[in-house]
């Protein structure tokens, strides 16, 4: 089996190629070569399998045609511009979250047969606000530049899947917190932020209310969901290839709440509220709850309870973050 992962130099891109380099096989076939596609050179886990890692602009047919080459079998398209950047910057992610998704598409129409596309949509492509509970059939209707592009991005893959030029899962992400590392241009980039940056010693402002409700998942079930998506069988899904993965609904006081139960009372007092109405704007519009009922229907598992995301950090990325925050 060989696939590629473009946008491998992000954390979910470096989390899912170091979980296919530990198992070495996905749901009972071999992993045979991997991909690894960034902007940057992105860096590479040990593995018992070949791995290439391929530079270049995932606006560039022709470099992404590099990445995704005949005999792929599986693409997990991560690239993205994040939500701030693509609002604050419209011909960017228009360039990145668009046109990237047409060269992608653009290179499996010419493979010799149709890979899985795992597609990294977003919460963000609907509307709604803090009191809407999503259906499985709930209209996308984005208030933001981001969520029109994975929208966007969506209905492409969608039709491409008709047609036959590969066979999409759209995943439309919650808020994955907690991201290791330094905050990135994300709107939503806060939630992690919050928890965090206490856990690391350091103040850390939220722009939004304790009562601001979040729809979120850690990193380990993001993956999880992923590989479900790379081998679960497509016919049931029909022409609606998106799916709303069973995340987790928490506010912003339960976030803290956790936090103080699992790095105490001083954890807690480091987060200062700063209301932020440019960065309040944008995830207003985010609902905070899904039905899900469609994607547990087809095997995807349900995200854990908010004090179980932070032992995922303490376990799998605290360590790491600390020391590549002390020495950057």
């Amino acid at each position: 089996m060989r696939i590629t992962i473009l946008g491998a130099g992000g954390f979910l891109g470096r989390k899912l190629a170091a979980r296919l380099a530990q198992d070495g096989q996905l749901n009972g076939r071999a992993v045979t070569g991997l991909t690894l596609f960034d902007l940057n050179v992105p860096p590479a886990p040990e593995a018992g399998f070949p791995i290439r890692r391929v530079p270049g602009d995932i606006a560039d047919s022709a470099a992404v045609a590099e990445a995704i080459p005949p005999g792929t079998d599986i693409v997990f398209h991560l690239a993205a511009v994040v939500s701030a950047a693509a609002e604050a910057d419209f011909d960017l992610g228009m360039r990145v979250n668009l046109q990237g998704t047409l060269a992608l598409l653009d290179a499996c129409r010419r493979l010799d047969r149709a890979p899985r596309v795992i597609f990294t949509s977003s919460v963000a492509s609907f509307g709604g606000g803090q009191g809407a509970m999503v259906p499985d059939d709930g209209r996308q209707l984005p208030a933001n530049s981001y969520g029109a592009q994975k929208a966007m991005g969506e209905l492409l893959l969608q039709d491409a899947s008709r047609k036959g030029f590969l066979d999409a899962v759209s995943i439309r992400l919650p808020t994955v917190i907690v991201r290791p590392g330094r905050p990135n241009k994300a709107a939503s980039s806060f939630v992690s932020g919050i928890v965090r940056e206490p856990l690391l010693g350091l103040e850390t402002t939220c722009p939004v209310g304790p009562d601001f409700a979040i729809w979120a998942c850690s990193p380990r079930r993001a993956v999880e969901w992923f590989l479900h998506a790379a081998t679960m069988d497509t016919a049931p899904l029909g022409l609606d290839r998106g799916i709303n993965p069973p995340g987790l609904s928490v506010t912003v006081g339960e976030l803290l709440e956790a936090l103080e139960r699992v790095g105490g009372a001083e954890a807690r007092a480091r987060v200062i509220f700063t209301p932020d109405p440019t960065i309040e704007a944008i995830v207003s519009g985010w609902p905070a709850a899904f039905a899900a009922t469609r994607a547990r229907a087809l095997g995807f598992t349900q995200q854990e309870g908010a004090e179980a995301v932070l032992e995922a950090f303490l376990a799998d990325d605290l360590q790491a973050t600390r020391a590549e925050r002390a020495t950057a």
